[in-house]
């Protein structure tokens, strides 16, 4: 698999009947390695790396959107039950454009979270929601320190 804008990190992979698989250590199995796996699984170990709790992470659940089942990325829990992250994760070979941005925005009439990310592991988005507004703020970087005041 290509390299991404993420640090480099030691994944656990098997092969199995010709198909490549990635050990997943928030669902605690091993998946199906395909692109946007691997950009999920740099998002996962990243958020690892930013000291932020297993047992806060959620991986690829499904929620309702309007009467439509659809399924997360990447899920950061926040306090009360709320969303501190929302994470749409795109192969590396999907640019980000307006269309990408819209299924993540859509997501979040759900889901109500306090960030948002978008990647397809080359590039990131990040926005901070404002939700008494209904508006969001583009970030220039990882909401780390705002991410931790959301326990």
């Amino acid at each position: 698999m290509q390299s991404l804008a993420f640090p480099h990190y030691r994944f656990k992979t098997k092969s199995n009947e010709n198909k490549r698989y990635i050990f997943d250590p928030i669902r605690k199995k091993f998946v199906l390695l395909t692109p946007e796996e691997w950009v999920r699984q740099h998002v996962v170990q990243d958020l690892l790396d930013k000291n932020i709790s297993q047992t806060r992470i959620s991986v690829e659940k499904q929620f309702d959107v309007m009467g439509q089942k659809k399924r997360f990325d990447v899920v950061v829990a926040g306090a009360n039950a709320s969303i501190a992250l929302l994470v749409e994760c795109k192969a590396p070979e999907i640019a980000l454009k307006q269309n990408t941005f819209d299924q993540i925005a859509r997501y979040q009439l759900a889901l109500k979270a306090d960030f948002l990310m978008l990647t397809n592991g080359m590039q990131h988005i990040y926005c901070q929601i404002d939700k008494t507004k209904s508006a969001y703020t583009f970030l220039p970087d990882f909401p780390q320190k705002e991410l931790t005041l959301c326990v």
